[in-house]
């Protein structure tokens, strides 16, 4: 099974679980893998190529695409990083003959959707509405999945990750986390469940406090286990009860909705730094 961003934080996370699964993995990222493995392949190559790509699909059992800048940027570096990446990656699967294709999409596809009055937020009911550049990158992911599904016969599942960390940090991250043992549990779902055709399931831990609907990605035979509560009482204490007005806190994508990730200032902050 290939994972590129092999290198990045949720691919470290992959690496270290899903052989417990039974997964033999070829990793692929455009750095070297700092401790690899007994038994894993590396490969050094960027995803937007195609031919390194369709080279490293080929003998594949599945792909999950992980590879992409992490977080809001320019434009260029969005285009490249994410949207290049994954048709790149969904062609060389095809053109390899691989069957399944799991996305790391995010909730950021659907940034600017409210919370729900009432009840759990579907993902049928939180339509593409992104929130930055990057919600953009992983609404085309997500259409480049379909196509790929409804054209190649392909099976792919687009999983909205929420907060994707070693533990919550922040009030919102109480309802959005995702533990890394459910991080590899997630994609160990994506990867066996039988003929998903194409599937866009929440991506967060079983939190006592969540507002996304985690229906779907439980049909797919994902069965979470961790639970933001234990961080509540301290991260309450520091920071206070979630102020249901706040747009944080009153839309899908949090701070992703905020001034300080508009366009120009994204730019702007390129520009001083240097890139």
């Amino acid at each position: 099974m290939l994972i590129t961003g092999a290198a990045g934080s949720i691919g470290t996370v992959l690496r270290g679980g899903l052989p417990e699964k039974g997964w033999a993995l070829r990793s692929l990222d455009v750095v070297e893998i700092r401790e690899p493995r007994p038994g894993e392949e590396h490969r050094v190559a960027d995803a937007a190529d195609l031919a390194a790509m369709t080279d490293a699909a080929t003998g594949a059992s599945a792909v999950v695409h992980l590879a992409g800048h992490p977080g809001e940027a320019t434009w260029p570096v969005i285009a490249h990083s994410h949207i290049e990446t994954t048709r790149a990656v969904l062609e060389a699967a095809r053109r390899a003959g691989v069957q399944r294709v799991v996305l790391a999409s995010s909730n950021h596809a659907t940034g600017f959707s409210p919370r729900p009055a009432g009840g759990l937020l579907r993902e049928a009911d939180a339509h593409h509405r992104p929130d930055t550049y990057y919600g953009v990158a992983k609404v085309t992911m997500e259409a480049l999945g379909s196509l790929y599904v409804d054209r190649y016969g392909m099976d792919v599942v687009c999983l909205r990750i929420g907060s994707a960390f070693p533990e919550p940090t922040t009030v919102r991250q109480l309802a959005t986390w995702l533990s890394p043992g459910d991080t590899v549990r997630l994609v160990d779902a994506a990867l066996r469940t039988p003929a998903p055709g194409y599937a866009v399931v929440w991506g967060i831990s079983a939190n006592t406090r969540a507002w996304w609907d985690l229906s779907a990605a439980r049909a797919l035979g994902y069965d979470p286990q961790d639970d933001a509560e234990p961080y509540a009482e301290a991260l309450i204490a520091a920071y206070g009860e979630p102020d249901p007005d706040d747009p944080v806190h009153a839309r899908v994508g949090g701070e992703y909705t905020l001034a300080d990730l508009d366009a120009d200032e994204v730019e702007a902050r390129a520009r001083a730094e240097g890139r």
